[in-house]
């Protein structure tokens, strides 16, 4: 049970920062997971209702248009399915038809969960919400509802009226504000983040020029942050920053909004606006004790291009670890021992197979032409259980973990634009290895990289598992389990999507009975001495990546791709990571001893062992 707000009484003092004060007790988890996890899985629900009704709205765009018929879809005549729809948006609004064709998923999916009841917080809280640290980061307003941080999808005042008022809230004067976002659309907003003047909100023409018409009136919201004053209640501070043209193109509502912490009203007035209308303006400073606030400049840093000369990005030790092979060059830093770069292993961007292994021959593919449209129409969006995986949003994206994803091969009609391609398109965002404290090498993005999207492929040599040597000393071997995480083998969790395998495919010695007796994987990847940058990627306990299991050119799925994909909405400079997925005590030394690897992810949801 989460506990209201009872600490926040006449005799507190508002200085102490505490984080989860509001609760009374410190509330550490949500329903057996820490709180941090609980907003963690909120938002991927979120982000998996946003790619579910992003397609349903590119269906319905299309309906609206009418300009595609199911026989255009499946013979390819149109080009992009999301263009089109943006432009017949684009041609109603220059038109001024009333009934505009517009796309908001997000609202969509923030009504999804509120009608299942699936919000984190229910009901408005005080102070901070524990889960949600200062530096969080939202890439728009519907998240901050799913979670609970801000429960208003228009207005930047979140309050408590007194329709809202309970019993433990006796001796308070309601209205009053729990939150208040700092978006840039009113004129008169300034601070230096630590003190702030801001605006009160009303009498603005929203859907317009966004200008102030009329003088402001102290009711609602502005009646609220009054209130905060007098009784010293603080108030959560979010603020909205612009997307720069990198963020913009992938971050659909244009602005990341960042949770600044606990501020308290210490003044109000009113004055002209710059309008020439009367608008009320708050005071508020930052509560002491709380964590730093990030900097604006992390919110759009930007590395800068590696061809620079080395003198210029102190710590570089190789501009490119895949010396040209990846579209995107990779570069690496090394703080700790500045000479010191990657050895023992060479770049390669594609799986080798071992001479022991045979690859099955390729799979018979689909019929479409130019991009596969039409569910109905294609033989690999059958295979996926009737639809695509993907949805066609910053260039492929997936709905969800799947038991196994069957994508176009070399006998499919489309192209290499294909969405049902998404994994095949190599290195989309700009990756680059740096050396850690304490867990040597480890990845990270310069770029956003959205849920749903594909990061990289684990490539190595393809093995048979039970012809390595030394695997107790190889870090870098990965198992194809696909097979036994579908059945469940080995206590393996199921995945999600349901998928209909064609046993035929499969090599003619191999039976289904076969693979359910096999109690480990047959094959592996060893990316030991071959791989590519997937294999500096670190082990988490509460990681922002998920492990895919494709298949592409052939249906074996002993032999299946292993990619792996961004769980989270992952911003900039956060290291990648995905759950190695040990068994504790799984790994046995030369000396026939259990050997034992300390984890240090550092995260709420940490085992304390890798193995």
């Amino acid at each position: 049970m989460i506990l209201k707000m009872r600490s926040w009484s006449k005799n507190t003092k508002l200085e102490t920062g505490s984080k989860g004060g509001n609760y009374g007790d410190d509330l550490t988890s949500i329903h057996g997971i820490s709180t941090t996890m609980a907003v963690k899985d909120k938002l991927r629900l979120f982000n998996k209702y946003f790619l579910h009704f992003s397609k349903a709205e590119d269906a319905r765009c299309y309906r609206v248009n009418g300009s595609a018929s199911d026989h255009e879809i499946a013979n390819g005549k149109i080009k992009d399915k999301e263009e089109g729809c943006e432009g017949h948006v684009k041609q109603a609004k220059r038109s001024k038809h009333k009934g505009w064709v517009t796309k908001r998923p997000d609202l969509k999916a923030i009504s999804e969960m509120l009608n299942k009841n699936e919000v984190l917080y229910h009901e408005r809280y005080f102070g901070d919400l524990p889960g949600i640290e200062v530096g969080h980061r939202f890439y728009s307003r519907a998240e901050m509802v799913a979670v609970g941080l801000h429960k208003l999808l228009l207005k930047r005042i979140d309050y408590i009226g007194k329709p809202y008022v309970k019993s433990e809230y006796n001796g308070y004067t309601f209205p009053l504000a729990a939150a208040i976002v700092m978006s840039g659309q009113y004129e008169d907003d300034f601070g230096n983040r630590e003190e702030i003047v801001y605006t009160g909100e009303g009498e603005k023409d929203i859907p317009g020029k966004k200008r102030q018409f009329s003088d402001q009136v102290m009711r609602c919201g502005n009646l609220a942050l009054k209130n905060n004053k007098k009784q010293s209640v603080p108030v959560r501070v979010i603020r909205g920053h612009k997307c720069d043209d990198s963020y913009s193109k992938k971050v659909y509502s244009k602005k990341v909004y960042i949770y600044d912490g606990l501020y308290k009203v210490t003044g109000y007035w009113d004055e002209k606006g710059v309008p020439g209308f009367k608008v009320f303006k708050y005071r508020l400073k930052r509560l002491r004790g709380q964590d730093n606030l990030t900097s604006q400049n992390q919110v759009h840093f930007v590395r800068g291009k590696v061809s620079r000369v080395q003198q210029e990005l102190p710590g570089l030790v190789c501009k490119d670890l895949s010396n040209g092979q990846e579209d995107k060059c990779i570069p690496v830093f090394n703080f700790y021992n500045p000479s010191l770069a990657p050895t023992g292993f060479k770049y390669i961007n594609s799986i080798k197979v071992a001479k022991n292994v045979s690859i099955p021959p390729d799979a018979p593919g689909c019929n479409c032409r130019g991009k596969c449209t039409n569910p109905r129409s294609c033989s690999c969006a059958q295979l996926n259980g009737g639809d695509f995986p993907y949805v066609s949003r910053d260039g492929g994206r997936l709905f969800e973990a799947k038991d196994v994803v069957f994508e176009c091969g070399p006998n499919c009609g489309c192209g290499p634009e294909c969405v049902n391609r998404t994994s095949q398109q190599g290195l989309k965002y700009q990756l680059e290895v740096y050396r850690t404290k304490e867990k040597g090498w480890a990845v990270r993005s310069l770029d956003f990289i959205p849920s749903g999207a594909p990061v990289c492929e684990y490539v190595g040599i393809l093995r048979k598992n039970d012809e390595l040597e030394d695997i107790s000393e190889n870090d870098y071997i990965f198992e194809i389990d696909c097979w036994h995480t579908m059945k469940g083998i080995g206590g393996r969790e199921r995945r999600l999507g349901d998928v209909s395998l064609p046993m035929s495919n499969l090599v003619d010695e191999v039976d289904e009975r076969t693979l359910e007796s096999e109690p480990e994987p047959e094959f592996c990847i060893d990316a030991s001495s071959f791989g590519n940058v997937a294999r500096f990627i670190n082990h988490s306990c509460e990681p922002n990546l998920f492990v895919q299991c494709i298949l592409s050119s052939h249906h074996d799925v002993r032999l299946a791709r292993i990619v792996l994909f961004a769980a989270d909405d992952i911003p900039r400079m956060q290291e990648l990571t995905y759950d190695y997925n040990y068994a504790i005590d799984s790994v046995i030394g030369p000396d026939g001893k259990t050997k034992q690897l300390p984890c240090f992810c550092g995260t709420s949801e940490c085992r304390k062992r890798l193995y």
